[in-house]
């Protein structure tokens, strides 16, 4: 082993390590790897850079602008209409359609937006049907994530490992060329969530509003301010309690009982009541506070904290938000989000016990918002934020919508019969799309998701860096020497067994772009064809059903839905193991070695 692949080895672990902790977001990670490969000199400025170029990068970039079109049409809006309608004749006709539903969109468009599009009107099933968000929303999670896999288009991993096979040499992944077993993957994982996974899946009660889940009893209080008080009349900016004590009052109610907006120049008067939120340290250092009178707990409810022009929202931060590792103080959000107040968290599965603004924000964190209907519109044209107690709808232009669809159309056709490659059509439909008026170019980039693509750019690299000093051949032999004599069916299901490990704890696109070189290597070895190595990378690394943080739409769904990470492992691993039986018939059959 050479002084390079070493150097490369440890440059990929310490990434792999990264992925895994979380400790910086994936795309800054990514761009660390290529930076550390430019300044050791494993790779020079041009193949260093040349992720940036690749036309995997640049196929997934314009498929982020035809997705928004789509969206912009108003066309996707009957799916979540027609849910409500199956709802009417049981569970069962339910999942099967939302499975569908997400399973057919996420074959052409971005699975996490699919999820964004029908979440929503999932959660609301709970009130209008009484059913649990926990025993759908998991299946809709898996059935986008099975439906990415069934066309090139489905996922950026689809044309990542495409784009990889392209460089080596190789032919190209066709448009449907992963169809077939894609639907095998599918049809068994439908047929798993309508049995077994339906059985393991847990029936928990879903929290009738976000209010109810913060508990808080234990610090929504109101303070009484009385003659006594030694800062009367003077701004609450200069107010010293609320300076040295962790309190965010939320309202003010006059002594005529007017409510009053809280501003920093709001001015404290005696008979005030102030309604606030703190820990409860800090209610007992309030009550020994000179002039104050604090009151008994408020059960919570939304007109304890809202006037007749505003209401409470929920709202979900989405996989790749900025706000991720921010605190709401930090992010000024009142000003960032138009006068819009954040209530509440509930991080993860718990509400945070403290004061929310010096708390970073983690994806899938849920924000309870008070807001006008004018001020939540800032929310809702946001693509860092996503609101889970309203569904949005877009009024549907027919003449726009025959356009778009068109236009997809001809992207997929022309790619389908090699009449120019993706990336050519991809790009050429994205202009298309803005020329006709389907989106504006403001639109079609704030439509593009710039960490994907940072990312995309960055893991390239290490395929490359695996490929140039020998890295890639040398694991592919070590593998082959260990399991060859088993034959290339077992190696392949080592390879899609290894694939879906790492990405449910890494990144599936940089666990695509490490071994995908490999997969090639592992083939040129054994001397058989490259492509059930490859396929076995690309199906495996958009499996991942085992953990939260596996693939974006599993961390959406884990909040709203009220699940536990050990019910990801419970329902996820019988999944994968399911699947990988599945891929270790199939994929030789329909990828012949």
């Amino acid at each position: 082993m050479t002084f390079e692949i070493c150097l490369v080895f440890s440059i990929v672990g310490l990434a792999i390590v990264l992925f895994f902790t979380e400790k910086f977001t994936i795309d800054t990670v990514s761009i660390g790897v290529m930076a550390a490969f430019l300044l050791t000199g494993i790779l020079d400025v041009d193949e260093g850079l040349s992720g940036f170029s690749n036309p995997a990068t640049i196929t997934v970039a314009a498929m982020f602008v035809v997705s928004a079109a789509i969206f912009n049409t108003g066309l996707l809006d009957s799916f979540t209409q027609r849910l409500s309608a199956q709802a009417d004749k049981g569970q069962t006709h339910l999942l099967v359609t939302l499975m569908l539903s997400a399973g057919f969109l996420s074959a052409f468009i971005s699975d996490t937006a699919v999820v964004a599009l029908l979440m929503p009107a999932v959660i609301r099933l709970n009130q209008t049907n009484n059913i649990p968000p926990s025993k759908l929303l998991m299946p809709l999670s898996f059935g986008a994530l099975m439906g990415g896999i069934c066309t090139l288009l489905g996922t950026s991993t689809n044309i990542l490992v495409s784009g990889i096979a392209e460089k080596a040499g190789l032919p190209s992944f066709g448009v449907f060329e992963m169809s077939l077993m894609g639907l095998v993957f599918f049809g068994s994982g439908l047929l798993y969530m309508l049995t077994i996974g339906k059985w393991l899946t847990p029936n928990r009660k879903a929290k009738s509003g976000l209010g109810e889940s913060i508990q808080l009893g234990n610090y929504l209080s109101e303070l009484i301010i009385l003659k006594e008080y030694d800062q009367l009349n003077i701004p609450l900016f200069k107010q010293k309690l609320f300076e040295k004590l962790a309190i965010k009052p939320l309202q003010i109610i006059r002594s005529d009982r007017r409510k009053i907006h809280v501003y920093p120049n709001t001015s404290i008067q005696e008979g005030d009541i102030i309604r606030i939120n703190c820990d409860k340290e800090t209610l007992e250092k309030i009550k020994s506070t000179r002039g104050i009178e604090l009151k008994a707990d408020l059960k919570w409810n939304e007109e304890n904290i809202t006037d007749e022009d505003e209401r409470l929202y929920e709202a979900l931060v989405t996989p790749n938000s900025f706000l991720i590792n921010k605190s709401i103080k930090e992010l000024n959000f009142k000003k960032l989000y138009n006068q819009v107040l954040v209530i509440g968290i509930r991080h993860r599965s718990d509400m945070l016990d403290s004061l929310l603004a010096r708390t970073n924000l983690r994806a899938g964190d849920i924000l309870l918002l008070r807001a006008t209907e004018e001020s939540i519109q800032s929310v809702e044209t946001s693509d860092d934020l996503l609101l889970i107690s309203e569904t949005k709808s877009h009024p549907i232009n027919k003449t726009k919508s025959i356009f778009t669809l068109v236009v997809l159309a001809l992207i997929i056709g022309l790619a389908s019969f090699e009449v120019f490659p993706i990336v050519v059509t991809a790009v050429a439909g994205a202009i298309a799309l803005i020329m006709l008026g389907s989106l504006s170019t403001e639109q079609a980039y704030k439509a593009i998701d710039w960490k994907v693509i940072l990312m995309l750019a960055g893991v390239l690299s290490m395929g490359t860096a695996l490929d140039k000093t020998g890295g890639a051949e040398l694991i592919g032999t070590s593998i082959v020497q260990n399991l060859g004599q088993f034959g290339p069916r077992t190696v392949m299901s080592a390879l899609f067994a290894l694939t879906f490990i790492l990405t449910n704890v890494m990144s599936n696109n940089a666990t695509a772009a490490l071994l995908a070189p490999i997969a090639i290597s592992i083939a040129t070895a054994l001397g058989v064809d490259s492509r059930p190595m490859l396929m076995a990378v690309t199906f495996a690394a958009s499996l991942s059903f085992m953990t939260p943080m596996g693939y974006q739409t599993n961390t959406m769904i884990y909040t709203p839905g009220n699940y536990k990470f050990s019910d990801y492992i419970k329902i996820g691993t019988p999944l994968n193991l399911l699947l990988w039986i599945v891929a270790t018939i199939g994929i030789p059959y329909f990828f012949p070695f």
